[in-house]
């Protein structure tokens, strides 16, 4: 193919970001299943020794806690029936769907050593970074067609699927926004929001370092973005409200920040809703997933791992308009679905995403000025 809709490139830029790097019914170390293998413990599929194996374990289990899952996100909906529909053994408890990557983290310390905490978890690589004791190491069966720039090297969090940061629109109240200029005119007064507390979630985190890289900052400098925000807010025009799919098909939330396969899915309930990636520089991410080391059901926690890095659940993500992390390896092996690939948005001519040092010095900056900037 002659463009390249998949972030290759973007790991490059990220290779330091990850190269640096009840009771519970057998969350402990050690505590071996009716088939004798520690799942607790198990680094890859060869300690269960089969993916049957596997299985038979994770259904002896008979659970699987999932934690901020909206079924709306990245073709969530579709993989979570799937895996119910493959395994009606397992019983798929799906935890607070909207909370933050921080907070899933916080949910996993509130209920350490219960059958409630969270087996699994998807987070954006700020958080990831900030919290590898949370987490088992686990290396999937297809581990070697993942980029090595986006995996940590002991499998302690995993890339999983991608994509940029956009501005999602009303088309029938809004031009399409051609730069960040345009959403401070008095025409988007009370009308644009973002996807989250950038201190505390993924996506609010990259509409800021969109708005820095697009304001003259740099991924070392996120203040210009946070002083974006602030003349937002001070315009009228931030709207201070949770986005979800209601408050977008209402008309609550007309103009929102988010990753490009999210704002694209909107227009599944608003038929006038678009999506633009700002020309220059493109701010792009994927999402992690980690298996929590105090897993109340280790077994289904790596199972649900080796689930979705699998060609079908990879080709799910597309099919969400998200960009699957292993698209490269299954488009050279013909088991990618090339109608889909082909129809990812192109990408901007640039590409940045940040390094752990980075991301943990925006980090500590939003948490000092953010809350300020736009109260």
């Amino acid at each position: 193919m002659s463009r390249r809709p998949v972030l290759a490139s973007l790991g490059l830029l990220a290779a330091t970001a990850v190269a640096l790097s009840g009771c519970a019914s057998g969350g402990a170390a050690g505590a071996a299943d009716a088939s004798g293998v520690d799942a607790a413990g198990a680094e890859s599929l060869e300690d269960f020794g089969s993916i049957e194996a596997l299985e038979e374990a994770a259904k002896a289990e008979g659970a699987l806690n999932v934690i901020a899952l909206p079924r709306d996100w990245a073709n969530y909906g579709e993989i979570l029936d799937l895996f119910a529909e493959r395994y009606p053994e397992i019983a798929i408890e799906e935890q607070s769907p909207d909370v933050s990557s921080a907070e899933e983290i916080q949910a996993a310390e509130a209920n350490a050593g219960l059958d409630t905490a969270p087996d699994v978890f998807d987070l954006g690589l700020t958080v990831a970074l900030q919290s590898t004791d949370q987490f088992a190491p686990y290396q999937v069966e297809t581990w070697d067609d993942i980029p090595d720039e986006l995996k940590h090297p002991e499998g302690l969090f995993v890339g999983d699927y991608g994509g940029y940061m956009s501005i999602g629109y009303d088309a029938s109240t809004f031009d399409e926004p051609t730069s960040l200029d345009d959403l401070l005119g008095t025409e988007y007064a009370g009308a644009v929001a973002i996807n989250g507390d950038p201190t505390q979630a993924g996506a609010a985190f990259a509409a800021v370092g969109l708005a820095a890289v697009q304001s003259g900052g740099t991924l070392d400098d996120f203040q210009p973005g946070i002083d974006f925000f602030s003349e937002l807010n001070d315009a009228g025009n931030l709207l201070k409200v949770d986005v979800t799919s209601a408050t977008v098909a209402s008309g609550e939330t007309p103009v929102v920040f988010d990753w490009d396969y999210l704002n694209a899915a909107h227009s599944a309930e608003n038929p006038d809703w678009k999506t633009v990636v700002l020309d220059g520089i493109g701010y792009a991410g994927y999402y992690n997933q980690a298996i929590n080391v105090d897993a109340p059901h280790p077994a289904a926690a790596r199972l649900w791992q080796e689930f979705l890095y699998s060609d079908e659940v990879q080709n799910l993500w597309l099919k969400g308009g998200a960009r699957p992390v292993r698209a490269e390896a299954m488009a050279e092996a013909g088991t990618i679905d090339e109608e889909l690939f082909a129809a990812l948005p192109e990408t901007p001519a640039q590409t940045v995403v940040p390094t752990e040092e980075q991301s943990e010095a925006a980090g500590a900056v939003l948490g000092d000025s953010w809350a300020a900037a736009v109260e």
